[in-house]
């Protein structure tokens, strides 16, 4: 495949580095000095684009790649509040979109794990439930995307719990999260179930990138001659 990469930082660099070890070709890389550069002639070359950039670019690049016929994976976090948008566009002009907070295969199973936990402890109200996430001090979003998704996926199955908030809290209604910035830390989240007797807890711990850029390859290899809207659970089919 022909892949354009739009965020040429530390994830861009790593999906690369994948990338080309699978077999595929960079066509275009774009980074804050160069956006210019996404533009018809040069997305034309490309089969698939994976955008990795910041909350306040990843709408308008998502777009961009839509508009100009260029299946796109999006793992940028920040910005989902115009996803419905993103979506809609994608379904009424035949496009594909893929988005994922997270796309390490090790994280999905995570999800998976978090939601069966959640379902069994839904009738436990002994028990409070917390998350924690760190990352390095360079990640411009808190709480995290995949904080966001796993506290999303809480609430969805432990009715009790009917907002998040990223601080400490004694409303019994609102599920807290707490993000630590520390560096090295590539990524780690916490969901930890508390009661006067014991403690449940479950954790994913990233131990560098190479987990999350080989998950984005997969999704494009994935997205390659599909029309829709996907997310990772279509990819690893879970």
């Amino acid at each position: 495949m022909r892949i354009a990469l739009i965020g040429y930082g530390k994830m861009g660099k790593a999906i690369e580095e994948i990338a080309l070890k699978r077999g595929h070709e960079i066509v275009l890389k774009i980074d804050l000095d160069n956006v210019n550069d996404l533009n018809k002639e040069n997305m034309s070359k490309a089969d698939a684009a994976i955008e990795f950039s910041s909350p306040h670019s990843a709408y308008d690049n998502v777009m961009k790649c839509l508009r100009l016929g260029v299946p796109v994976i999006c793992g940028s976090t920040g910005w989902l509040d115009k996803y419905e948008e993103v979506k809609k566009y994608c379904l009424d002009s035949n496009g594909s979109f893929l988005y994922s907070s997270n796309y390490s295969i090790g994280v999905n199973i995570f999800f998976e794990i978090n939601k069966h936990l959640a379902q069994l402890m839904a009738n436990h109200a002994e028990y409070n439930v917390a998350i924690t996430e760190t990352h390095h001090t360079q990640k411009r979003d808190a709480p995290s995307g995949t904080a966001i998704s796993i506290a999303e996926q809480i609430m969805e199955k432990i009715s009790r719990k009917t907002k998040w908030v990223n601080h400490g809290s004694t409303n019994p209604y609102e599920l807290e999260i707490f993000s630590e910035r520390i560096d090295p830390a590539p990524g780690t989240h916490q969901v930890k179930y508390s009661s006067p007797i014991d403690d449940i807890e479950i954790t994913h711990t990233a131990h560098n990138r190479q987990g999350f850029a080989t998950g984005a390859v997969l999704a494009a290899e994935f997205i390659h001659h599909k029309k829709g809207v996907f997310s990772m659970k279509d990819v690893l089919g879970i």
